[in-house]
């Protein structure tokens, strides 16, 4: 198939004005749709319509449509409307962000949200790393989200509402989106979901500090955000970064997670400091922001990812588990809400 065939097979639905662009790879196809926030939710069920049309076109293994949202035109440019808050019934939003990728930022937002469950708290769980969402897997979980009244509604997992882009596209695509529609899906999972009322929601921000990154920190305009790196000196380079880039948005930084910080050999006893040790902590003191903790390196915590069973709740009783539930009290402090 090509954007030609596509574009000519979605004509009936009378959108050519709103196709803001269409990606064909490899029998995927993506369409991104311009909509306004306001009429987002209306035109959900004309999207479904759409994904199926283009699913049901030979050789499309797979159709992917999401609606960008944009702003509409104010009726009056001298006096802009202030923008109401996108999830008012959450009372806290906590970011949880790497400068780069490898430092199991996506297994410590995991593991932050069982934990802040565990304390009785209601938790939610985005999972904005859209390129590489691993939150189902990590979960457990697998099918697509119900709609109900043109909402999403989260899937459950060891007391938390979970929400990604991986449970709405094959496990074996690649996401090979463009800015527009990368913003669009995720607009979609913040605006067009029923989180229902939340103490706090974590959201496991894609890597880096680029346009997406910055873009969601400005629309979901959390409370807080926690850094993740290793010790080592590069990944702290780039948790540098991260801190600096809250800054500029005006996202107050709760604190920095050394992950991987030591390994215990399970048979002996002895401690190996693989990735060396302390440098999260000396360069949280540094940019002065507060130290949240260790996570240990353990094979039961790759186990447990890979079985889609958080060490947190497979192990509650184990070292890490116990690291994590600290993590997670230093951040009910910060929010208020332990």
């Amino acid at each position: 198939m090509t954007e030609a065939e596509i574009r000519e097979a979605l004509a009936p639905f009378n959108i050519g004005r709103r196709i803001e662009g269409v990606h064909v790879q490899d029998g995927l196809v993506q369409v991104s749709l311009r909509a306004t926030r306001e009429e987002a939710a209306g035109l959900e069920p004309l999207r479904g319509d759409i994904e199926a049309r283009l699913k049901a076109l030979p050789g499309v293994q797979s159709a992917a449509v999401v609606l960008t949202a944009h702003s509409g035109q104010p009726t009056t440019p001298a006096q802009p409307a202030q923008e109401a808050p996108l999830l008012p019934n959450v009372k806290h939003i906590v970011a949880v962000a790497s400068g780069k990728g490898g430092v199991g930022k996506s297994t410590v937002a995991v593991n932050l949200a069982v934990a802040l469950a565990q304390r009785g708290l209601n938790v939610g769980l985005l999972d904005a790393d859209i390129y590489g969402p691993s939150l189902p897997k990590m979960l457990g979980l697998n099918g697509k989200p119900p709609v109900k009244d043109n909402m999403m509604q989260p899937l459950i997992a060891f007391g938390i509402k979970a929400m990604s882009i991986g449970l709405m596209v094959p496990e074996d695509k690649a996401m090979v989106w463009r800015g527009p529609m990368v913003m669009g899906a995720l607009n979609q999972l913040l605006g067009q979901v029923n989180w229902g009322a939340l103490d706090v929601m974590v959201v496991d921000m894609p890597p880096g500090t680029g346009d997406a990154q910055l873009t969601l920190a400005q629309k979901a305009k959390p409370s807080g955000a926690v850094i993740v790196s290793t010790p080592q000196d590069l990944a702290l380079m780039d948790a540098r970064r991260g801190v600096q880039m809250f800054g500029q948005v005006g996202i107050k930084v709760l604190g920095v997670v050394e992950n991987m910080s030591y390994f215990c050999c399970p048979s002996c006893g002895h401690r190996a400091e693989i990735f060396g040790h302390g440098g999260a902590r000396a360069e949280a003191q540094k940019m002065g922001v507060p130290f949240l903790g260790e996570i240990p390196l353990e094979l039961s915590v790759r186990e447990a990812g890979d079985a889609g069973k958080p060490v947190t709740a497979l192990e509650p009783d184990g070292t890490v588990a116990a690291s994590f539930r600290h993590v997670a009290e230093s951040v009910a402090k910060a929010l208020a809400l332990a």
